[in-house]
């Protein structure tokens, strides 16, 4: 076998950052634990989980699959938490992603999100709850296959403070305090600056509850 491979998840794995237990502080982290083989071997995906092991995300990455009729997990991980300017993010009900999705997703999460947060609500997040990333579907009314069968798309439903406030898609995208449905856009128009395809309820009935956000990129970009 070449050593090549082997170098760049070396390379990849020792980027990763574990969730901290609960007996210290969110900056101490465990030991990066090895993935079950076989995890993508290629320059490009060690290159990301390396990247994303830079942002401070508390990770795992997951061994590539295919599940057939255009479905799989490349080049994916799980992701625990990702991580503000202070400190750990939790990310809830989120299944695999792509690394590139991860990434993107950390960046927005700590720059668009907590950020806003702290300048609009005066509170930073604690977590970002979603309902979920892969799902071996097609597009709604479509028989073409949505980004999340290949677990490039996440959806994210609600933001938590850290002074326990909950911000909500559904409830505070058009109900909310004139702060909370500001944030909202804002965080919106922000996660379309990262990725290619973010729909919202301002697209359709059937995202009225939640942004869907995917990294898919085939020479367009939509924002809705």
């Amino acid at each position: 076998m070449s050593r090549l491979p082997l170098a760049f998840a070396a390379l990849a794995l020792s980027g990763c950052s574990l969730m901290p237990s609960n007996s210290g502080p969110p900056s101490q982290t465990r030991r990066p634990q090895r993935a079950e083989a076989p995890v993508s071997h290629s320059p490009q995906a060690g290159q990301c989980l390396n990247e994303l092991g830079l942002t401070k995300a508390s990770f795992k990455p997951l061994p590539d699959k295919y599940y057939g009729s255009g479905c799989s997990n490349l080049n994916s991980v799980q992701l625990s938490a990702v991580y503000s300017d202070e400190s750990a993010l939790g990310v809830v009900n989120i299944g695999p992603v792509t690394c590139p999705v991860a990434n993107a997703f950390a960046g927005w999460a700590r720059y668009g999100v907590d950020r806003a947060a702290r300048k609009i609500l005066g509170s930073p997040i604690a977590r970002i709850e979603t309902f979920g990333s892969y799902s071996c579907r097609n597009v709604a009314g479509t028989g073409r296959r949505s980004a999340h069968a290949t677990a490039q798309a996440i959806d994210i439903s609600a933001f938590v403070l850290d002074d326990g406030r909950r911000i909500s898609v559904k409830q505070d995208w058009n109900s909310g305090s004139s702060a909370e449905r500001k944030f909202l856009r804002i965080v919106h128009d922000s996660a379309c600056k990262r990725f290619a395809t973010v729909l919202g309820p301002e697209y359709n009935a059937a995202h009225r509850d939640h942004f869907h956000i995917e990294k898919v990129i085939d020479g367009q970009s939509y924002c809705r």
